[in-house]
Parts: C-alpha cells; sequence; structure tokens
C-alpha cells in the first residue's frame, strides 16, 4: 500500500523496522519537502515488494556504474518524473537512501545520490569508494551525502 510521505507530521510509516527510524523518517520527509517546495509534486512510496521494478533499476545502475551491492534490505522506494527528470528513490533499513537523478534530454545531469540518516554509519560496501559531505536540516537532523556522475545509458 502506497505512503504519501507528510512533511509536516514526520512518521516513521513503512520505516519502523529500521534501528534510526525516526532519523530515516526525517530524511524522507526532507526530500518530499524538496519536491513539493520545488515541483508541488507529492512524494509517494511503496513498500519494497511492491516496487520491485524501482528498485531493480536502482540496483542495476549501482551495479553497472560502479560494482556496489548494498547490503541492507530496501524498505520503500518511489519514481518519478519531474521537469524532464526522472527520479528514483530507495530508502533501506540501515537508514540509507539512494537517488538516481537521470534527465531524460541528451547531455542533461545523471547521477546517484547517496544520503545517510543522523545517528547511521556509512555503509562498509560505501565506505572506501566515497566521502560524504554534512548538511542540516530542520526535519532530519545531519544528513550526510555523497554521490557520483552516470556515465552511461540507462
Amino acid at each position: 500500500m502506497s505512503y504519501t510521505v507528510d512533511f509536516t507530521t514526520v512518521s516513521t510509516v513503512g520505516l519502523e523496522s529500521s534501528p534510526v527510524a525516526e532519523a530515516l523518517a526525517g530524511l524522507r520527509a526532507h526530500e518530499a519537502r524538496y519536491y513539493k517546495n520545488k515541483y508541488d509534486h507529492v512524494f509517494v512510496v511503496e513498500p519494497a515488494d511492491e516496487a520491485k521494478a524501482t528498485i531493480d533499476y536502482v540496483h542495476g545502475i549501482l551495479e553497472e556504474e560502479r560494482d556496489i551491492k548494498i547490503a541492507s534490505r530496501p524498505l520503500e522506494a518511489t519514481e518519478f518524473e519531474v521537469d524532464g527528470i526522472r527520479m528514483a528513490y530507495v530508502f533501506y533499513e540501515s537508514g540509507l537512501a539512494i537517488n538516481v537523478m537521470y534527465t531524460l534530454a541528451e547531455g542533461g545531469k545523471r547521477a546517484v545520490g547517496f544520503k545517510l540518516s543522523e545517528g547511521m554509519d556509512v555503509p562498509e560496501e560505501l565506505a572506501s569508494k566515497f566521502k560524504f559531505a554534512r548538511q542540516k536540516s530542520k526535519l532530519a537532523g545531519t544528513i550526510r551525502g555523497s554521490y557520483f556522475t552516470i556515465k552511461n545509458e540507462h
């Protein structure tokens, strides 16, 4: 069952099994607020078992581009298009959120972003490959993030 993310009243709905559920819920709300404010897009997530195609898409890009396999279990995902950009998000039990930004027009920006919920250690599979910068968020506390540019067509 899908869940419309509310960024005014942060909820752990769908994320309860995460040891950092409150922080992950804040991170999810942070993303929802961004898309509502910038694109007037309502951020709706689906449970992982209903979003297999989106999760496979994100995992395929990670594997093909950087040979990365995420160890944590996906809890939720969403995929949508805004302003000619295909966006996909996967939220993991560990507190990790991965997004793929893929501009549909030739020559547009295409990248994979990683965001870590407050209190989450950098996953082993990412620690040696990326440096994470800190960002403050009213909804999510301190978020650490990193990214890489997508080189191939997906």
